[in-house]
């Protein structure tokens, strides 16, 4: 008996979800977009700070052989 309490109490919020899931999917995908974008402009700021530290340690590194 209680399950279908909770079926008949439940089945409109599933519903619900169902609908709104995809909107609010819709509406936070700039969001998104923005922190894939801010990611890599953090990343490039980070391989060119740290550019001089790579090019040293090759050098005292010498030459590789093959």
């Amino acid at each position: 008996m209680l399950w279908l309490i909770l079926m008949v109490l439940c089945w409109p919020l599933a519903l619900l979800a169902l609908v709104l899931y995809p909107l609010l999917w819709v509406v936070l995908l700039p969001f998104q977009l923005l922190g894939v974008a801010v990611g890599g402009v953090l990343a490039l700021l980070w391989s060119v700070v740290t550019l001089p530290a790579v090019i040293l340690r090759r050098i005292a590194r010498g030459p590789e052989r093959a």
